[in-house]
């Protein structure tokens, strides 16, 4: 689901963040302690050696994935999940995940929907996939409102946007309005079809299935094609594979660098000792609190929310997380920052890829 985020302008260092789970105490709210175990999240550790990540050994961690980053990539996109597929078939299990994500270009110009869109062609144990995802140009998450004269703007250009990708791919595929929501679904009964990435307006991201794996290489091929090359940037994602049948995939990819992203199990205070392995090639963040806003703020809308962390660069930042706004924008925002006693500015996280 899209989300509301904000980041501490000044950046901290990591006993300013233990701070703040004082600071929130003091406010009332639950929050962490330095010696309670978490999950943090790494992602985009640019590694150059598959060693590197044995670093991590000494913690338990969950979905990890590596993957291989394409840059100014020229080649042709149904060769490359060919090649990448040949190799999955090798070491394929049940929890083993291949998808190789490539950008695509939405030709007719929306006012709420950026042109660059992402696809993904993937293989997992039984099935292939096809997933695409549009960008919004701004964050209306569920249950907020917008101007009643302009919703009919996001219906429309959410499904064009949706039909101008279908009709390139020739799938099964209906789009419709429902309720002031725009609705996707098929009529084939062999394969399931998933809609994801909601927002006030529906989905953000549909995926359908097929038994063949081999089903959407062409159409998503053509669907690739509407970028100018070269591509910014291709990336295939590896999860679930042993180190042996990573080094497979690598010799698929003398060209691309290498990036890994996992969940991880820790202390919050082993997060500096964890942060410094990343030598400012990744990010990481978690979880300071989690709670419903009307417990501190009964006079607004009731919103989840999150004060965590999150490292970048070698340095530390507040990170604020809504399902959506408790008051306006800006009273939302000054009203967190005298919650963190920090100064906060609207970040929200791109959605790709």
């Amino acid at each position: 689901m899209r989300e509301h985020r904000w980041e501490s302008v000044a950046t901290l260092s990591f006993d300013d963040i233990l701070s703040v789970t004082d600071t929130l105490r003091q406010a009332g709210l639950t929050s962490i302690h330095p010696e309670k175990e978490m999950i943090s999240y790494i992602e985009e550790w640019e590694v150059t050696e598959l060693d590197e990540i044995g670093q991590l050994e000494p913690w338990a961690t969950e979905d990890a994935t590596l993957l291989h980053v394409f840059d100014q990539w020229t080649g042709d996109f149904f060769l490359l999940a060919g090649r990448y597929h040949t190799v999955f078939q090798q070491h394929q299990s049940v929890n083993t995940y291949c998808s190789v994500a490539h950008p695509w270009h939405i030709s007719h110009p929306f006012a709420t929907v950026h042109p660059m869109a992402w696809l993904w062609v993937g293989f997992r144990h039984t099935h292939g996939f096809i997933r695409v995802r549009v960008h919004t140009t701004d964050i209306v998450t569920p249950g907020e409102s917008v101007e009643q004269s302009h919703y009919h703007v996001w219906l429309n250009d959410r499904q064009e946007a949706f039909r101008s990708a279908i009709d390139i791919l020739h799938l099964p595929i209906d789009v419709s309005i429902n309720t002031r929501t725009v609705s996707l679904h098929t009529q084939r009964k062999d394969t399931p079809f998933f809609c994801s990435w909601p927002d006030a307006f529906g989905p953000c991201q549909f995926e359908l299935n097929s038994p063949d794996p081999f089903e959407f290489l062409v159409p998503a091929s053509q669907l690739a094609a509407t970028i100018q090359y070269p591509a910014k940037q291709v990336r295939i994602y590896l999860t679930g594979f042993s180190a042996d049948a990573l080094r497979d995939f690598h010799k698929l990819s003398s060209d691309s660098r290498f990036m890994y992203r996992c969940s991880l199990h820790c202390q919050l205070e082993e997060i500096p000792e964890i942060f410094s392995l990343l030598k400012a090639h990744g990010r990481i963040y978690g979880s300071l609190a989690e709670f419903q806003t009307s417990v501190v703020l009964p006079e607004g809308v009731d919103a989840a929310a999150i004060v965590g962390f999150v490292g970048s660069e070698g340095e530390f930042r507040l990170e604020i997380r809504l399902n959506q706004h408790p008051l306006s924008h800006q009273d939302t925002q000054q009203w967190f920052e005298q919650l963190v006693r920090h100064d906060l500015v609207y970040a929200p996280l791109p959605v790709f890829p």
